[in-house]
């Protein structure tokens, strides 16, 4: 029997004695939270340790080993494992070159084909262990659909898509019915959100890519106004939930945007050429070195976030009040909250709520009647998120007040719901950080295209979308789905946007109006850039006619911006015109007379612009 050569235990025994040790610490680092920056990533290395030698081993005894029982689809989970590590340490760190390293891992299980086992001889085992083999092969695919979605592999990702479909309907009999039905449901999560995310979608990288965003060195200075404090985006809280939502497992699509576009954009210089065999650095040299060579040294770190899939109310303000505690001194915390209202058939429009004291929670107008209203009402009548979690009255909903302790810190706050302006409440109740806040409009404004393809259920969140999608935004408003628009026509639109938003930029950074908190908040070019897409939304929705300028269609942001950046100053409505212009769409939304005879000055770089295509 073979061993080891410096041991009496044969290899056989240590092969399965290390995957029993490598499963444990692989359980340990599965179930550690993701959300404590402090935490030692010791597990993380062991188990790393752990799975390497299995995989070496595996490598030099190989013969050994299979004579011994071991099947090909172990060494596959040794690799997937690897795999899952990766992962697991990008979720909790945002270092997308864990992510790179886990698209390498997967990818060699997939080539090789090291989940397809050799069949058996007919029998009721053989038929189970098919039935066994091929979940692990579909969790595989989902793993690696989601690591390819988020890299940006889009090939893979539709290749991942088709196989999982494939490999379902192969064991469809060997599925229990209510098996089949959960992966078939899965599948079918995968269609409508490849369906969402369109080719036009992926024109460009959600990402802070230097081929369309200015390098942060270059950023203009924004001229001081009574704060000296440089702050930095570095931590980030996504929470989505909405009945229906695209989504694929727990990565809804407008939190899958948000995650892509608080990421530093590689720009192709990951290595992904290596891979998971005996010449891959990772399977045998420290992997420290590993990660240092495929880093893009140019790039600053990604912020880090964690997303939150309805979550119990408890269980997010933990999180909330743990990343508040470890937040650097020099960072802000950004939270994102897309979520419906329970009480979205109230109509007319919100009164100022008064928040300042742990006993007045935000209510709405109180009705005519003089009788008191009792606790179980007055919980009814709040203006709340619920983020899909259940319990009692007051444990299953987010209210504006909840946030207020959590303002001892820097928060930037992007709200995307029905009742969003209820949370402008929060301001003037800050207890040490005056919060910066993005509101969505009240209602969704009209578009220019008829049908259900532009609603929340099919395309995500419009207020989302101008955020991190801002020129599809713009074409879906006007009634463009992108599908006649090729790249050259987009990087031209791209080059437009991108001038007025240099525009408003200047502005911003300009004005002695600016309050401090957006001072402190345009020093990070993620906050940055969605300021000025802020602007432009608002902006795009104020001047479109259909929306005939009501405030429910309009976003909101508190503290104020300067009045010179409003959606009726001059220079907003010239932006939005020129582009408006380059789409042919200008008829659709209401310039004042002077703003469209100034647009003849823009006439060449519109013109310009247009030569591209």
């Amino acid at each position: 029997m073979a061993q080891s050569n410096n041991s009496a235990i044969p290899i056989t025994e240590q092969f399965w004695s290390l995957v029993d040790k490598a499963d444990r610490r692989f359980s340990r680092v599965r179930d550690r939270p993701s959300h404590d920056r402090n935490r030692d990533d010791g597990d993380f290395h062991k188990a790393f340790k752990l799975y390497t030698r299995l995989w070496k081993m595996q490598q030099e005894h190989r013969a050994a080993l299979t004579d011994a029982g071991m099947r090909r689809w172990e060494v596959g989970e040794i690799a997937s494992r690897i795999a899952q590590l990766y992962y697991g340490q990008y979720r909790r760190t945002s270092d997308s070159s864990y992510l790179a390293e886990a698209f390498v891992f997967y990818e060699a299980v997939l080539d090789r084909e090291y989940l397809r086992d050799a069949p058996s001889a007919p029998s009721a085992a053989a038929a189970a262990a098919e039935v066994a083999l091929a979940h692990k092969q579909l969790r595989l695919l989902v793993r690696f659909l989601n690591v390819s979605l988020i890299l940006g592999r889009r090939e893979m990702v539709l290749r991942l898509a088709s196989l999982l479909r494939i490999v379902l309907e192969e064991h469809r009999r060997g599925f229990q019915e209510t098996e089949y039905k959960e992966w078939k449901h899965v599948v079918q999560e995968v269609v409508r959100f490849l369906k969402a995310d369109t080719p036009f979608m992926n024109m460009r990288p959600l990402r802070y890519s230097f081929a369309f965003d200015p390098p942060p060195d270059t950023l203009p200075s924004v001229v001081p106004g009574g704060t000296k404090r440089s702050l930095a985006l570095r931590d980030a809280v996504l929470c989505s939930y909405y009945h229906n939502e695209v989504k694929i497992g727990e990565l809804t699509l407008d939190t899958f945007r948000m995650l892509q576009c608080l990421e530093w954009d590689p720009c192709g210089m990951f290595s992904l050429k290596s891979g998971a065999d005996g010449t891959h650095s990772g399977m045998g040299l420290n992997s420290h070195n590993l990660l240092q060579d495929i880093r893009d040294p140019s790039l600053p770190l990604n912020p880090r976030k964690l997303i939150l899939y309805r979550p119990s109310i408890t269980h997010f303000l933990m999180v909330l009040a743990t990343m508040c505690e470890e937040l650097p001194h020099d960072g802000i915390l950004l939270i994102y909250l897309s979520a419906a209202d329970t009480a979205e058939k109230i109509t007319g429009s919100f009164r100022k709520l008064d928040i300042s004291s742990p006993s007045n929670s935000p209510v709405n107008s109180p009705p005519e009647s003089s009788s008191p209203i009792t606790g179980s009402q007055k919980i009814n009548n709040e203006l709340h998120l619920w983020l899909g979690s259940h319990g009692s009255e007051g444990s299953k909903y987010i209210y504006p007040c909840d946030l207020v302790p959590f303002t001892r810190r820097p928060l930037f706050l992007v709200i995307d719901s029905k009742c969003s302006h209820a949370f402008k409440a929060i301001n003037g109740s800050e207890k040490g950080e005056t919060a910066a806040m993005l509101l969505s409009p009240i209602s969704r404004p009209p578009t220019a295209a008829a049908g259900d393809d532009s609603s929340r259920s099919q395309n995500g969140s419009q207020f989302t979308m101008f955020l991190t999608a801002p020129l599809q935004a713009f074409c879906f408003l006007i009634g463009i789905s992108g599908t006649n628009i090729d790249k050259e026509k987009y990087v031209a639109a791209e080059k437009l946007l991108s001038l007025s938003l240099k525009e408003w930029e200047t502005t911003l950074v300009a004005s002695d109006a600016l309050h401090p908190v957006w001072i402190q908040a345009l020093g990070d070019p993620f906050l940055r850039r969605f300021i000025l897409r802020f602007i432009f939304c608002r902006a795009s929705l104020a001047l479109f006619k259909l929306t005939n300028g009501e405030e429910e269609f309009l976003p909101g942001c508190t503290p104020q911006l300067p009045e010179s950046l409003d959606p009726d100053a001059a220079l907003s409505q010239s932006c939005i015109l020129r582009l408006a212009n380059f789409f042919n769409a200008a008829d659709q939304f209401a310039f004042t007379e002077g703003i469209a005879r100034s647009s003849e000055s823009d006439a060449d770089l519109i013109t310009e612009a247009s030569d591209v295509r």
